[in-house]
């Protein structure tokens, strides 16, 4: 995705690592060295957690975050830490989700639903390498991202919100499901959302491009497609 000159103003990207299963830890320093290189107007600020109890804070959401990246699975967050996502998606900031997102927070199932526009229900049983491809021909988030093979199992994850708009669907031999999407939400809040994100899938170079345009889009660095 190309910027303008007018677009270099700084994004502030918080991002939350707790999907053990996926080494988000790992998979998220690569992102961070990628997005360095290529989009340097991106910040990435990385707050780990060490366990699915473990309450780090995220006094971050309140100030000093332009676009919240999580990549989490199941963390016991509750109390004031749990309220601060709550009401950084209720007011409308830029959210975007990776895999294990969709079921990050075992106090906020719902976030699925009401916030990334999804309904995960499991996934289909390991098999043959997810065949990406593109499900509509043009997109800001989609910008110089070729059809690819994921590493990840493919997720069931519809039906999907009415607004969502899909950008990728993933097939195995027997089985197609949507992979990627965005939303823009009631309350104007940019959202995006994908299920790949398997390790060896942020070595893809197709995969972190469209993690990066996500970022640029749910920043406003490109408009929403009709």
């Amino acid at each position: 995705m190309k910027l303008t000159a007018q677009q270099t103003e700084r994004i502030r990207v918080t991002m939350l690592s707790g999907s053990f299963e996926c080494d988000s830890e790992d998979s998220l320093t690569v992102l961070i060295g990628y997005l360095r290189e290529n989009a340097p107007i991106i910040e990435s600020q990385l707050i780990v957690y060490q366990s699915e109890n473990d309450s780090p804070s995220l006094e971050l959401l309140d100030r000093d975050t332009d676009v919240l990246l999580v990549f989490a699975r199941r963390l016991n967050v509750s109390g004031s830490e749990l309220e601060r996502l709550k009401q950084y998606g209720a007011t409308g900031k830029p959210i975007v989700g990776i895999r294990t997102a969709s079921h990050a927070f075992q106090q906020w199932l719902e976030f699925d639903s009401e916030v990334l526009g999804g309904n995960y229900n499991g996934h289909f049983s390991a098999g043959p390498r997810c065949k990406v491809e593109k499900a509509v021909p043009e997109d800001a988030i989609l910008d110089g991202v070729l059809p690819f093979e994921s590493h990840s199992s493919l997720y069931r994850t519809g039906p999907l919100a009415a607004d969502a708009r899909v950008l990728l669907n993933g097939s195995t031999d027997d089985h197609s499901e949507a992979a990627a999407w965005s939303r823009v939400c009631d309350n104007g809040g940019r959202v995006f959302y994908t299920s790949l994100g398997q390790q060896k899938d942020f070595w893809e170079l197709d995969f972190l491009r469209l993690i990066e345009n996500a970022l640029l889009w749910a920043a406003g660095q490109a408009p929403v497609s009709a």
